[in-house]
């Protein structure tokens, strides 16, 4: 097992400011904003002196990542660090990225006895440009395509209106809340019909409080012999009759309530078509990954006691770099009272789920209870830089992979994207310049911290987005900055704009899959953007609404009776939710869609990759992110454009064109293949 190297917590990743041999003092007037101030190559002094003469003061200094923690106000202060050519970018104290299953979806969902949803915020960036003046910024926005989720082709999931059905009323249910979901979820919900699980679910919500953001969570199953939701042993709880399904989902074998009857292997495999779709339960025989490849879940938290993680997780790396906070600077509710002493939460805490979903995805282990991950016997570490609503501050974000490069991190998944901001536009006319500014920092600074992360061994993972965008051809950015809130405006975007870290240099973004194999409706698309494809979910990908077609894995139990998913006495009060008892035991699993679900299978085969193929180190393995990058694209399955190319998505009488461009080895809809990995498992290097 490999040990913790350094000890570091968050507040020692940032050193002193030196300059010359003086340390910086203080003056007496201590301006209230935080600000990382991001200095070209050898510009540290001329940064600390555009800080002063607008009178701000240096604190401290990262330069592994070349910023200056400085804190200054007024516009003079932001004026003076324009004017500065060794400033190449700002970053304030704020709330930026998503990844939630905490706050609510947006967007209509069609009629009762159907699903339908919004894309929770979803992405939006755009291919990406240089910033005047900058070859660091003009090297980055060169190097990739982006991710996004509002464009001019937005899906109608995405840009429905929000409404609450009130109870009682026929109408249609609703994804409802406020914020925006991460690396693009659905968040859906799904009426009755005969059979439904869980009795007779009527119009219903998704939403609010817990609402899944950046997943789709299915609260109720139609149709016939849809799914029960207590599942204790190997078939109670079961509805439904027709054949099972095996191996990779067949056309015309979607799965349905047929999906879900006992297995011999863990109690709920056989809900598992994403594992037998890339095909992880044959790989889970063989190459099962090995304890000494740790792998990082960036995200907003990791429930470390639930029984289907806690025998991978380890306590002694994981790290909480976010302090909650209970309102934001309006006033308004933000991560809610705070649980724990000084606001932060323990490493084994997720008060979203989100994250816990991820980690599942990954390394649940084989133990007889609930479901496994793609490599059951890999480490799992907490690495929390999101909030319990769901948002990221940049700096825990950097804080985060920077603790990954020198801890030893072989693999990191990333299922979120940085706010305020959807698409970061280095030189938009439309913001002003401290904006400006502001968004050169979000790119510039994870540029660095993903690059210190690839030196030192780290293979980057990340989501590719949920907004129905061709992101090769982004026009209208609507939800930026989506800090505090009601701070969003539309503004006209192009493709000098970047979403981040789904388009940033190094990084493999990955998009999603229905269980029919086709390109989920929600997940973004580019040519340049998606690297790889993996199993994300789509509930819509068939002739009806089913939860059963979306990811199912572990949940913690304190964020399900939160968010209403279950009652008082544990029983689940969705079809969305899943409880596998043992004994007196019982633990808790949900569905979500997403391509914050599908990053996770494509981390799990890079995880099985780095078992099979790392270097032997001290106290573990060790890869190049290049070796791994190459094996997952060679160990891919290559999946060709449909035919034709501009496929169209019917669903409750709304039609939408996607077009992919590309050919096998490389396209828009499923990158350089389909993650497989059995052939991970069996592969030659």
């Amino acid at each position: 097992m490999r040990r913790l190297i350094y000890g570091l917590t968050a507040a020692a990743l940032v050193t002193p400011l030196v300059v010359g041999a003086s340390v910086v003092t203080a003056p007496s007037a201590v301006p209230a904003a935080e600000i990382m101030v991001f200095y070209a190559d050898g510009g540290q002094r001329a940064a600390i002196a555009a800080i002063e003469a607008g009178g701000g003061r240096a604190v401290s200094a990262e330069p592994k990542l070349g910023y200056v923690l400085a804190k200054g106000t007024g516009s003079a202060f932001v004026d003076a660090l324009g004017r500065s050519e060794a400033v190449v970018g700002i970053s304030t104290d704020r709330a930026i990225g998503f990844a939630s299953a905490a706050l609510g979806a947006r967007g209509r969902i069609p009629s009762a006895g159907q699903v339908g949803g919004a894309a929770t915020g979803s992405l939006g960036l755009e291919d990406r440009t240089a910033s005047a003046g900058s070859a660091e910024l003009a090297e980055r926005s060169a190097s990739k395509g982006r991710t996004g989720a509002h464009g001019a082709s937005s899906s109608p999931l995405a840009n429905a209106d929000a409404r609450q059905a009130p109870a009682g009323d026929p109408g249609p249910p609703v994804a409802a809340g406020q914020g925006s979901a991460p690396a693009g979820d659905l968040g859906l919900s799904a009426a009755g019909g005969p059979g439904s699980a869980a009795g007779d679910f009527g119009p219903s919500t998704v939403g609010g409080p817990g609402a899944t953001a950046g997943d789709v969570g299915l609260s109720a199953a139609g149709g016939p012999g849809s799914a029960a939701v207590d599942r204790r042993g190997d078939s109670a709880g079961q509805a439904g009759g027709g054949a099972q399904l095996a191996g990779a989902v067949a056309d015309g074998q979607l799965p349905d309530g047929s999906a879900v009857r006992g297995s011999a292997a863990e109690p709920l495999a056989a809900r598992q078509w994403d594992m037998r779709m890339i095909g992880a339960d044959r790989a889970n025989r063989i190459a099962p990954g090995t304890k000494k490849v740790l792998v990082g879940i960036i995200d907003t938290g990791v429930d470390g006691k639930h029984p289907d993680i806690a025998p991978n997780f380890n306590r002694e790396l994981s790290r909480n770099f976010v302090t909650d906070r209970p309102n934001d600077p309006k006033g308004q509710p933000f991560d809610g009272p705070c649980e724990y002493k000084g606001c932060k939460d323990p490493v084994d805490v997720d008060d979203d789920g989100h994250g816990t979903h991820v980690a599942s995805t990954i390394g649940s282990p084989v133990n007889g209870k609930g479901i496994a991950g793609v490599a059951p016997n890999v480490q799992l570490v907490n690495l929390r830089a999101g909030h319990d609503s769901g948002f990221f501050f940049l700096k825990p974000s950097l804080d985060a992979l920077t603790y990954a490069a020198d801890n030893g991190i072989d693999v990191v998944n990333m299922s979120f994207y940085i706010d305020p901001w959807a698409f970061n536009c280095t030189s938009n006319p439309a913001d002003s310049k401290r904006e400006q500014l502001e968004q050169r920092g979000i790119i510039t600074g994870m540029q660095r911290a993903l690059d210190y992360a690839r030196s030192k061994g780290v293979t980057l993972i990340s989501a590719l987005g949920n907004g129905s965008v061709d992101l090769g051809n982004p026009r209208t950015d609507t939800q930026s900055p989506n800090y505090p809130k009601e701070s969003s405006r539309t503004r006209k975007i192009d493709n000098s704009c970047l979403n981040v870290p789904a388009e940033s240099k190094g990084v493999i973004s990955v998009s999603a899959l229905g269980p029919s194999g086709r390109k989920a409706v929600y997940s973004d698309y580019g040519t340049e953007q998606a690297d790889l494809a993996a199993p994300g979910g789509d509930a819509l990908d068939g002739t009806s609404a089913s939860p059963l077609r979306s990811i199912l894995a572990a949940a913690p139990k304190g964020a399900m009776l939160r968010d209403g998913k279950i009652d008082q006495n544990g029983m689940p009060k969705t079809a969305s939710v899943v409880r596998d008892c043992h004994g007196s035991e019982c633990a808790y699993y949900q569905y979500l869609d997403g391509t914050s679900m599908a990053a996770p299978h494509a981390t799990g085969v890079a995880a099985i990759l780095i078992s099979r193929f790392g270097r032997p180190g001290e106290g573990g393995v060790a890869m190049d992110p290049a070796e791994a990058e190459r094996l997952l694209y060679a160990s891919a399955t290559r999946k060709a454009c449909p035919t034709p190319r501009a496929y169209v998505y019917d669903y409750f009488g709304q039609k939408e064109t996607h077009t992919c461009e590309g050919d096998e080895d490389k396209n828009g809809f499923y990158g350089r293949g389909v993650v497989d990995a059995y052939r991970a498992a069996t592969i030659s290097p």
